[in-house]
């Protein structure tokens, strides 16, 4: 199996069909689709050690289900010159200010779209300041594990967990959002091995705050040749995600998707400060000038490469009161202003938005708004993208 390297992602040596010989000596036979693993406990048990689960289905590779769902040759180009202007930022190259703005979640492709279509005609305005990434979130964790999960698991969110459904909808609509807008977008990649079905439609992902210290995440992040965002842990500790950072901007070899890997590391993999909780459950903010100057310092202690932040404007940074989204934002360029190693610091900042204000439970009615956290209207996401570019 071929190494993996920078500027062939994994999808490019992972998830190819292999000869009937070798798939066969690789793949023990499926069991049959009713039988359960079961623990220890369980009386009816077919061996120990096994865990408790059920086989649904098989999903395709990969790269069958990219060749069903295939880039065209134009938007393989759009991506890769997407690509260059976004890590020109990310390195510095380009003095310009990254947005990654965009629905709590992707709940729905036809609002999605809509969105984009609407993000797509402000970029055109304003694309000599700001680089505008559409957040595309297809998968959500969700701190207690109940609730909607995302597209990826619910390709419809009032009906049962469909994961091919969800695999190949997921796609389809980033394939779609970059055909159709001529943007391409953002992901979070809450679980790494599936990642391999998006890596050729990605511009941006982000490990999230539950995910960064786990060492899947770190490895498969120094994989990738797009940058990668590590938000700190819920905890708000800065050095969980600092040592995300420097473990995925090296190289590694280890298991992905059954197959011995090797990577160069990502030297695009940098800081998201979403602010932290403390240990009574009261949300501790990390925008302000103190935070950005103290990740600064840290920062040059450590003697990362290309260092650099995104401040997500939500979450525990605004108590998930979503209109402190347009205060923090505004506190941030200020200072970044203020401060020059801030401004070469901060590389831009990440605003949850979508086409109505606030949010609704699944099966709310109200198109264009959220189902999970709740967002920024349009009309608010529309001011605030101008006034940053009139402010960088």
């Amino acid at each position: 199996m071929p190494f993996l390297t920078r500027g062939n992602g994994f999808g490019a040596s992972l998830g190819k069909r292999l000869p009937g010989k070798a798939l066969k000596a690789l793949s023990p036979p499926p069991p049959p689709e009713t039988e359960l693993l079961v623990g220890a406990n369980n009386r009816n048990r077919k061996e120990r050690g096994k865990m408790g689960m059920k086989r649904n289905k098989e999903l395709p590779l990969p790269a069958d289900l990219k060749a069903e769902y295939p880039l065209s040759r134009a938007v393989q180009e759009m991506k890769a010159r997407r690509d260059r202007e976004i890590e020109g930022v990310f390195t510095g190259r380009l003095d310009k200010f990254v947005v990654i703005v965009g629905p709590c979640s992707a709940d729905r492709e036809d609002a999605v779209l809509e969105y984009v279509y609407r993000l797509a005609k402000v970029h055109e305005k304003v694309r000599e300041k700001l680089v505008l990434i559409p957040r595309v979130y297809t998968n959500k964790p969700r701190t207690t594990g109940e609730g909607y999960k995302g597209m990826l698991h619910q390709p419809s969110p009032d009906k049962a967990p469909d994961l091919l459904g969800g695999i190949i909808a997921i796609r389809r609509m980033h394939i779609r959002v970059m055909e159709e807008t001529g943007l391409t977008a953002a992901d979070e990649m809450l679980y790494p091995e599936n990642r391999s079905y998006l890596d050729d439609v990605l511009s941006y992902e982000a490990v999230g705050a539950r995910s960064v210290e786990n060492q899947q995440h770190r490895l498969t992040a120094s994989g990738m040749d797009i940058p990668v965002g590590m938000k700190n842990p819920t905890s708000g500790d800065l050095s969980v995600m600092l040592n995300s950072i420097q473990a995925a901007q090296l190289s590694h070899t280890f298991l992905y998707r059954g197959c011995d890997v090797t990577t160069e590391g990502n030297p695009l993999a940098h800081a998201i400060l979403r602010g932290g909780v403390d240990k009574y459950g009261t949300c501790v903010p990390n925008y302000h000038y103190e935070d950005l100057a103290r990740l600064w310092e840290l920062y040059e202690k450590r003697g990362l490469a290309n260092p650099a932040a995104i401040v997500d404007a939500n979450h525990s940074n605004s108590n998930k009161k979503y209109n402190e989204q347009l205060r923090i934002v505004s506190e941030v360029l200020h200072s970044r202003g203020h401060n020059p190693a801030l401004k070469k610091l901060i590389k831009g900042v990440m605003v949850e938005s979508y086409l109505e204000e606030g949010s609704q439970p699944v099966g709310g009615g109200v198109y264009g708004q959220s189902i999970t956290d709740p967002c920024l209207g349009w009309a608010d996401t529309q001011r605030l993208l101008y006034t940053i570019a009139e402010r960088v």
